[in-house]
């Protein structure tokens, strides 16, 4: 039983389109330093329900607290000021700039003249870029020359120079290679290590047995469980998603 605050509870979320229930009296919650992946097939909700977490929807009923403090979102911008910040599957980079002008986007660094400061951005992008991914090295060529894992880098170190405390990562691993993966694991890691809380949204087992502490499961809107993934196995999660069944002689909550 953990006894920290949670970084973000969600208490019985609900969101109906067209009379139908996308998100049906959905509960989760997620700790500092904790990942919680978010699994189920397309239509199960877990896009939805984070969306109402990141501000893109405005939920029917239920409350969010942050850091057990009652949030209002209503609009990505509400979501930024709790420092929530969402990383899309797209990662939203502008492709013929560099890691530090995206780094920066729409919140340049200027000089006392009101010029642009690439170097004051540049050495910025370094340190944070130092502490995330020691690895990169590609600072004068634009995003569109780097590799899935790279791009996702600096997409996540945009987050995080910004105090995202609550980081949502949708399909991180999409279409990357095992080495790309492993990078993507590894800032996992440290984002980790710094109290950061991410919510993991896949439909890929592996990915979640691999990267999350905590697996919540929904199917049809409504949220079969959440377990701790070192108690279960892909097939019980296989079980949680197609059947909607809970696992045997696992804690389910």
């Amino acid at each position: 039983m953990n006894t920290q605050t949670p970084l973000v509870e969600m208490r019985d979320m609900q969101i109906s389109f067209g009379g139908i229930k996308a998100v049906d009296h959905v509960s989760v919650d997620l700790y500092p330093g904790e990942v919680v992946g978010l699994l189920g097939h397309n239509g199960a909700g877990k896009s939805t329900l984070i969306k109402i977490l990141s501000g893109a929807y405005a939920a029917d009923g239920g409350e969010i607290y942050v850091n057990g403090e009652r949030a209002e979102i209503h609009n990505p911008r509400d979501a930024r000021k709790y420092n929530i910040e969402t990383i899309y599957q797209t990662l939203a980079l502008a492709d013929n700039l560099d890691a530090a002008s995206n780094l920066f986007l729409g919140r340049e660094l200027v000089t006392s003249f009101g010029t642009v400061d690439d170097d004051a951005m540049e050495a910025e992008c370094r340190k944070i870029m130092g502490r995330l991914n020691p690895n990169f090295q590609k600072f004068a060529e634009p995003v569109s020359a780097l590799s899935g894992g790279q791009r996702q880098s600096v997409a996540i170190a945009r987050a995080v120079y910004f105090d995202a405390k609550i980081l949502i990562m949708d399909e991180p691993t999409a279409a990357l290679g095992p080495h790309e993966t492993q990078m993507v694991s590894e800032l996992i890691q440290q984002l980790k290590s710094e109290g950061i809380g991410i919510f993991l949204i896949s439909h890929d087992i592996h990915d979640v047995l691999e990267l999350c502490d905590r697996a919540s499961v929904m199917k049809n809107g409504e949220l079969v469980g959440t377990v701790d993934v070192k108690d279960v196995t892909d097939d019980d999660l296989l079980g949680m998603i197609i059947l909607g069944k809970k696992p045997e002689g696992v804690e389910v909550s």
